[in-house]
């Protein structure tokens, strides 16, 4: 740890949630603070157990909202007086429990998240497009279903679709159909005909989902064709990051399809702005994730929807040296917004061994690009250096597993990233 660093720094930080969502942010405060987080989680995840960036509180995996927020108020009333502290998550569900359980946790955390109103409009991906539209940013041409509305006549969603297939299928509300289970189900579908669109519509039907659910014209590119970017917006309404990154290698397996685990950072300017743009027009408040694909047959940066947190993956951010907890830390503790950052150095962030991230590039000159930032500035959040000997292991295994994941769902590239 730099010696820069206070033992100290004044504020304490818990993180709702476990896995990589939580690693990636608990990492960010540890290396610029020297912060050792507490993860509050239901379940035990081994890697939030065994890292030195968070201690981990375990509710139990019966336990209810009410009984979470109870434990979060218990952690606070052992903190000294007037000590303050930030209440981060980084999963839609936990979100939505923070907004819920809003002027409880008020009293005893600094929250850095958007309101309740406007929390649900944006978890729309229906919603997201129409204020894209309105923006003038660029969307995927998307018919929508209402499920709600199945049994009125005029209903859509038996009617054929305007494109050829293939077609990509996905609910509107990543939240509510978390709810839902039915044999099949996907993140994201990839349907090759009428008849298999019309299979899922029956069995979202069968399921009592009565969300919105979408069926997008599918824009052709492989992996590398998608973006990511990640903002910090204030609470006095300033953007004061921004970074954006290209997707080189996502996740095949069902339940994890289009999860970037590969990225490299670098210049966007048009993306950037556009975020940008976005978080002003609808009042943003905290961090916020974009994905976006390049049309291959026309350039258009088609944006697909935002994420009311930070993402996944964001150590791709921090890895560049910018770290995210300075933005919240100053915004929300400090009560000052810092000049705007907007991230242009190149770094390769990558959870999966870099010979198996280089199969699937078949752009000569993104490999060499790629092939530089890993002798140059690779990172991996599982191998941040202040780990021990657990991690290390675990970054070994967890790369072998994901080519043998590879080997079995995504053995070759494809044009459509399917």
């Amino acid at each position: 740890m730099p010696a820069s660093i206070p033992t100290d720094p004044g504020f304490d930080v818990v993180v709702l949630g476990a896995g990589l969502n939580s690693l990636n942010l608990t990492i960010a405060f540890h290396q610029e603070y020297g912060v050792r987080a507490t993860t509050v989680v239901r379940t035990p995840v081994a890697m939030n157990q065994h890292t030195v960036t968070s201690d981990q509180l375990v509710l139990g995996p019966g336990a209810n909202d009410e009984q979470m927020r109870d434990a979060l108020v218990e952690l606070a009333r052992a903190r000294p007086a007037g000590r303050p502290a930030l209440l981060l998550t980084n999963a839609d569900s936990l979100i939505d429990f923070i907004d819920r359980f809003r002027p409880e946790l008020e009293q005893h955390y600094l929250l850095a998240q958007l309101d309740g109103a406007l929390l649900a409009r944006l978890a729309d991906k229906a919603e997201f497009a129409e204020i894209c539209t309105e923006l003038g940013i660029d969307t995927v041409p998307t018919v929508v279903v209402d499920f709600s509305r199945a049994e009125q006549p005029g209903w859509n969603g038996k009617d054929p679709l305007p494109w050829e297939y293939p077609v990509v299928g996905k609910a509107a509300n990543t939240a509510e159909y978390h709810h839902v289970d039915f044999p099949g189900k996907r993140k994201v579908f990839f349907l090759e005909s009428e008849e298999q669109k019309d299979e899922l519509v029956t069995s979202l039907r069968a399921a009592g989902f009565t969300g919105r659910f979408l069926f997008q014209e599918l824009i052709g590119g492989d992996d590398t064709a998608q973006r990511s970017i990640t903002a910090y917006r204030s609470s006095r309404g300033k953007v004061t990051l921004l970074c954006a990154a290209q997707v080189l290698l996502g996740e095949h397996t069902p339940d994890a399809l289009g999860r970037p685990a590969a990225m490299i950072t670098g210049h966007f300017p048009s993306l950037t702005a556009a975020a940008e743009r976005f978080l002003d027009a609808v009042d943003y408040v905290g961090f916020a994730n974009f994905d976006v694909k390049v049309d291959p047959r026309t350039g258009r940066e088609c944006f697909f929807e935002i994420n009311p947190r930070i993402g996944r993956n964001n150590y791709y951010v921090t890895a560049t040296g910018e770290s995210v907890a300075r933005h919240v830390v100053e915004d929300r503790v400090h009560g000052r917004d810092l000049d705007q950052v907007v991230v242009t150095d190149e770094v390769l962030y990558s959870i999966l061994p870099v010979p198996l991230v280089m199969r699937y590039l078949r752009d000569p000159r993104l490999r060499l690009r790629v092939k530089r930032a890993a002798r140059r500035a690779l990172a991996n959040p599982y191998r941040y250096r202040p780990e021990g000997l657990w991690m290390k292991a675990y970054a070994r295994v967890s790369g072998l597993n994901f080519v043998r994941k590879y080997r079995k769902v995504y053995p070759r590239p494809t044009d459509t990233g399917f």
